[in-house]
């Protein structure tokens, strides 16, 4: 914050302590004005990494400070999504995010998302050459090993293909059913609960005892407004659990 109480910049870190050295050792221009600027430094603590980054996205939104602006913009620069192609075959493509389309998943670099889409083209057994993974005029590489079912040359049918690509949509989209997403909470004893009823995300709160014994739901949940980021941050923690269970 500065010198009239102005929150100038809004960041997490799982260290506060080394995060604000850190901003107070760089030497950038951005960072040398920042440094002159900061008259003192709050911290919130938000028990967990998923509500620590629903809770920052929040804060930037409402105070927008001046040294957020640019890196709000190019947190997601990456998007998966779903394309028809002209053979019929359902395509999951990564492109350069579009506000103007709804992505099926967001990633901060290119890298990040190639390495996903290889995963779960491998594990739903999807073909790398209509995923734009392996350019080809022909077989791609995975159908000589026996992975791919011969998509990528006509020998698959679209419908029992399109069948794996929507099983893989509908496993890593926000359902449209109520989830209660128990998360460690501050103090001991303590839990952090987000909640999404029917696809829709409705805030987050703390509780400590046991859930609609001691405490009921709706007396813990602060409101909160469904967005796009919001959205975005749900997923990507929920692909994580997928894939976590996926590899067990």
């Amino acid at each position: 914050m500065d010198e009239h109480d102005r929150i100038i910049y809004i960041g997490k870190s799982n260290d506060i302590r080394k995060r604000v050295q850190q901003h107070f050792q760089h030497t950038t221009s951005k960072a040398v004005r920042m440094q002159h600027q900061v008259h003192q430094v709050k911290y919130e603590n938000m028990g967990n990494e998923l509500m620590a980054l629903l809770r920052e996205s929040e804060l930037i939104k409402a105070h927008k400070p001046v040294f957020n602006r640019a890196l709000r913009r190019s947190v997601f620069l990456w998007g998966l999504y779903l394309v028809d192609t002209e053979d019929g075959y359902l395509a999951l493509k990564l492109q350069k995010i579009n506000k103007e389309q709804r992505e099926l998943m967001a990633f901060t670099a290119k890298t990040e998302g190639k390495e996903y889409l290889f995963r779960i083209t491998e594990r739903y057994q999807l073909c790398q050459k209509i995923n734009g993974l392996y350019p080809s005029k022909g077989a791609c590489f995975q159908f000589t090993l026996k992975t791919c079912k011969g998509a990528c040359i006509g020998i698959e049918p679209t419908w029992m293909y399109n069948e794996r690509v929507r099983q893989f949509v509908q496993d890593v989209s926000l359902p449209n059913e109520n989830q209660v997403l128990l998360l460690d909470g501050r103090t001991e004893g303590e839990r952090g609960v987000v909640l999404i009823e029917n696809g829709v995300y409705r805030g987050y709160g703390f509780f400590k005892g046991e859930l609609e014994k001691d405490v009921r739901l709706s007396d813990v949940i602060q409101s909160k407004t469904d967005d796009r980021d919001s959205q975005r941050l749900l997923r990507a923690y929920l692909r994580k659990q997928h894939s976590t269970a996926q590899g067990n």
